[in-house]
């Protein structure tokens, strides 16, 4: 079943849970997500992020996406994450993409402003529904390769007072915070500061997302779930348990055939996904 993201984050808000998201970088990916949310009968994001795109072009998976959500047996939301060219995101919503995320975090809180409510007037158009990003996660979207310069990790947390007049201008449905997450790998457990998403909760009055999910504990998630987190992205961790049953296939020279390993590959990114829900959900 095909939804906005302001409707399954409203399924989000009314268990006091949060909903995964999870980056569809190829068929495999995407059978594993919708997979594991069809067994848990669980809601649903799948993503294609910008960053993303040079492997899958967003044009060719975009039918796939939208299909796989309109036949599945659960609400899913199709979600462009990280967009951060203009271009990108009216291709998502030309495509039929029921949530678009317009990321210009790492621009001046004026043209930050300015590019996300035009974004949110063209969505909301289309009655698509939109996130945006306050604050700097320490870690770009590609992980730990592309780090933000200077600075303590709290100097680029999100303030609760900035960020409730960012939603009022931009009139966006979700808000993605920094509180000590990161992108990618973690080399030891994040220190987060719950007092953020809690401040920034009852500032704006919506929904808020955590970026970087991936590595971050139980007792983590189901902290920040409490304090106000609806929306958990994760991938990294999810990718890397199929690159391990690939990699295992493989050296175990037992086939010879690239769809063994997409297929073992899909199974393990599945069941990780199916542990990731089920802390999210609380279940």
């Amino acid at each position: 079943m095909l939804v906005y993201l302001k409707e399954i984050l409203k399924i989000a808000e009314e268990d006091k849970s949060a909903i995964g998201m999870f980056n569809a970088t190829g068929f495999d990916s995407l059978q594993a997500v919708i997979g594991a949310a069809e067994e848990l009968n669980k809601p649903v994001i799948i993503a294609h992020a910008e960053v993303h795109n040079v492997y899958n072009d967003i044009a060719m998976v975009a039918p796939a996406m939208v299909a796989v959500a309109q036949n599945a047996k659960v609400p899913v939301c199709v979600h462009l994450d990280h967009g951060t060219s203009l271009d990108m995101v009216y291709k998502a919503l030309r495509l039929g993409f029921t949530s678009v995320m317009m990321d210009a975090s790492a621009l001046p809180y004026k043209e930050n402003v300015r590019l996300t409510k035009m974004i949110t007037e063209a969505a909301h158009s289309m009655d698509v529904s939109v996130e945006a990003e306050l604050g700097r996660l320490m870690t770009g979207e590609v992980g730990s390769s592309e780090k933000v310069a200077g600075g303590r990790a709290e100097d680029f947390y999100t303030r609760p007072d900035e960020a409730s007049k960012f939603c009022e201008e931009t009139g966006i449905d979700a808000l993605a915070i920094a509180f000590g997450t990161a992108h990618g790998f973690y080399s030891a457990q994040p220190k987060l500061d719950f007092d953020v998403v809690k401040n920034c909760a009852k500032s704006t009055g919506l929904p808020l997302v955590m970026h970087g999910g991936s590595g971050v504990s139980e007792d983590g998630f189901i902290k920040a779930i409490a304090n106000g987190i609806r929306k958990i992205n994760y991938y990294s961790y999810m990718s890397k348990a199929g690159y391990m049953a690939a990699k295992t296939i493989i050296e175990s020279g037992s086939t010879n055939y690239l769809h063994d390993v997409e297929y073992v590959a899909m199974q393990a990114m599945k069941e990780d996904v199916k542990k990731a829900i089920k802390v999210f959900s609380g279940i």
